[in-house]
């Protein structure tokens, strides 16, 4: 990718991110990066493209990332692997700030109706993320570290929570870091087995 591509690419996602994808206008872009339009038009056929690649080139590195995560970490069982998952996620929304603004607002979803291309971008990230969240599921019932529960939905439980919570910090609504032990500790007494719950409540 050439350089002034990226420049396009970082600027667009800026403004996407600030103003939504209805708002922000081509020529305000060609300002913002100091090119003139038909050079954004040379790199992207329009508007539509160039969200959407942004939306690909997110679905990428956030996937790869936590999958590169996963493979380089060790975990002492399938629960652990979950807590470490959702911490990561956290940890990306706040890294990846512009990003996770884009993947938070309406607009996104709204043109994912008409354009089946954005549909597939959005349901690729987040069925990435869930399918994580499912693995660790999986394993922990298979060490015994969760209980018998449907995996998939369990894992979008988890999800919604986390994906949640990133969203209060990204509207600044209330700082996620407040509320990390208490989502973990309610995910774990959710997944845990019965006894292991109550081996936790009285050792406190």
């Amino acid at each position: 990718m050439t350089k002034r591509k990226e420049a396009i690419l970082q600027a667009a996602t800026k403004l996407f991110a600030e103003k939504g994808y209805k708002d922000t206008s081509m020529s305000e872009l060609a300002q913002l990066t100091g090119v003139a339009t038909g050079t954004i038009f040379y790199h992207f056929n329009n508007k539509e493209e160039l969200f959407l690649t942004i939306l690909k080139d997110f679905k990428l590195i956030i996937t790869q990332e936590l999958e590169r995560h996963i493979s380089e970490n060790s975990f002492e069982n399938g629960l652990e692997m979950l807590a470490s998952s959702l911490t990561f996620y956290l940890n990306m929304a706040g890294v990846m700030e512009e990003q996770f603004l884009i993947l938070h607002r309406h607009d996104a979803y709204e043109l994912a109706r008409v354009n089946k291309a954005c549909q597939e971008h959005l349901e690729a990230i987040y069925n990435g993320l869930v399918d994580i969240f499912e693995k660790s599921i999986l394993l922990g019932q298979k060490d015994g570290s969760i209980r018998d529960i449907p995996a998939k939905k369990g894992a979008l439980i988890m999800f919604s929570m986390v994906d949640g919570l990133a969203r209060l910090n990204t509207y600044d609504l209330y700082d996620a870091g407040g509320l990390y032990d208490e989502l973990l500790d309610a995910c774990r007494r959710m997944l845990c087995k019965v006894n292991v719950i109550e081996e936790g409540i009285h050792a406190d």
